[in-house]
């Protein structure tokens, strides 16, 4: 089908529309994808990704295909990559850079192909547009050629600023992690009860319903619920045995402490994090610390990563106590079932028991020596 100037405009304008509004990368990709195939009416698009050290292509939004990794020189994509040149090619079974091994695995048929290389601000090939089989035609044109050029370029800053965003995100998640194992190395904690604990409790989020992001947020966050031990004496933080009343108070402050520390960040991951480091002291029944808050006043988030410290302290040595085994863990969390910990919660940790112990065993403590 073809499509004049006027249409051609408010196909595009419609889909910057939904796009500028995306700033999910994971949902980003798809709909730029989507527009690059309405554009030029094609069956299929897939965007192709270079990794930062230009050794693999990939794409999550081929259409009709899963997840796709492939060498950088691989294929007809690789070729037009490494020669930077876009290809019109309407009979890829002639091209001796076609590899029809995708066609095979799916059963789909690949009868024509145009190429264009992605170009970031500093003019370097971040990747490709590929569009595959014209529909109603016989393949693609000069002018599909150029008017998926014009998508590519705004395709490519999308993409450029996109991955700009991850990796902030992913050196903000990096930066939580430290920090967390820094607080629990005070106290002389493993880096291994960090991660057991953001494991279990991402394992709680995605059963008690919360949303994958949520899950995703909960995991990263949880890793900071003890940040503020950073400000406890070692003399108090590190005791051996039973805490008099005074050391039990200063070391109760930690939870104020690590909110304060987090209280003043808009980021998503720090205002989660704030929310466990304050609350994940809080008991169901309103007697747990700082602010006695109870039941579904504790935001979820605070719940959830209770019942994960709770599990994985118990589980673990600590300066003060052996480990206990699990039958005596069990038994706890049974009673303490609405008095410490949200009912539905521990509910679904005995429903789903199994899996807390993986977890466990595949990030269980190693001690050399």
């Amino acid at each position: 089908m073809k499509r004049n100037a006027d249409e051609l405009l408010a196909l595009i304008f419609s889909y910057v529309t939904k796009i500028a509004a995306i700033h999910d990368h994971a949902r980003l990709l798809p709909e730029l994808a989507e527009m690059g195939r309405d554009i030029v009416s094609a069956e299929r698009c897939s965007v192709w990704v270079l990794d930062r050290e230009k050794t693999y292509l990939w794409t999550k939004v081929a259409h009709g295909v899963d997840y796709i990794k492939i060498p950088a020189e691989s294929g007809i994509v690789g070729n037009a990559i490494a020669e930077k040149r876009a290809m019109i090619i309407n009979d890829v079974y002639a091209d001796p850079h076609f590899n029809s091994s995708v066609d095979r695995e799916t059963g789909y048929k690949t009868e024509t192909m145009m190429v264009i290389p992605m170009h970031n601000s500093k003019d370097e090939v971040i990747g490709a547009m590929q569009v595959i089989n014209k529909k109603d035609e016989e393949g693609f044109s000069e002018d599909d050629l150029r008017h998926l050029n014009l998508a590519s370029t705004y395709v490519a800053e999308s993409i450029e600023s996109s991955l700009l965003l991850e990796e902030i995100d992913a050196t903000q998640r990096e930066l939580v992690y430290i920090m967390g194992v820094t607080g629990e190395s005070r106290s002389k904690e493993t880096g291994n009860h960090v991660k057991r604990v953001a494991e279990y409790s991402r394992l709680l989020a995605e059963l008690s319903g919360l949303s994958e992001e949520e899950c995703n947020v909960l995991k990263d966050a949880s890793p900071m619920h003890d940040l503020g031990k950073i400000a406890i004496p070692d003399a108090v933080l590190n005791k051996p045995g039973r805490f008099n009343e005074e050391e039990r108070r200063i070391m109760d402050t930690h939870a104020e402490l690590g909110y304060n520390i987090l209280k003043g960040s808009e980021r998503t991951l720090l205002k989660a994090a704030a929310i466990v480091a304050y609350e994940h002291h809080e008991k169901w029944n309103g007697k747990g610390y700082p602010n006695q808050l109870s039941g579904e006043e504790i935001h979820i988030y605070g719940r959830i990563t209770a019942l994960a410290d709770v599990f994985d302290a118990l589980g673990s040595d600590r300066v003060y106590k052996k480990a206990w085994d699990d039958e005596r863990i069990f038994t706890l969390f049974r009673e303490e079932r609405g008095e410490h910990f949200d009912p539905d919660l521990i509910d679904l940790f005995f429903a789903n028991q199994e899996q807390f112990l993986a977890i466990r065993e595949e990030f269980k403590d190693v001690f050399y020596g």
